[in-house]
């Protein structure tokens, strides 16, 4: 039940697009392309396991590890549940 000025549905209408928003900004940071032999950060070479496994990788594991803290860093999602976590 929505109050106010929100028609019923509202809060799960703002939910999933939240999610389909986080999913499509996750599909937009896949890599693509042809994989790298050396990584673009440290030019350490990448094994033709993770080359196979992630087509288009261009970071080996310890420079793709440190990129992501950082992004996790600076996510703008609030993730303790509270109610405006849902809401944009």
């Amino acid at each position: 039940m929505a109050g106010g000025w929100a028609s019923d549905g509202a809060v799960q209408e703002q939910i999933d697009s939240s999610i389909e928003d986080a999913i499509a900004r996750a599909r937009s940071q896949l890599p693509k392309g042809e994989s790298l032999h050396n990584c673009e950060e440290c030019d350490a070479v990448i094994p033709e396991a993770r080359r196979q496994a992630i087509p288009g990788v261009r970071l080996c594991v310890a420079c793709q590890s440190e990129l992501d803290k950082q992004q996790s860093a600076a996510s703008g999602y609030n993730r303790r549940g509270s109610k405006d976590s849902q809401l944009r």
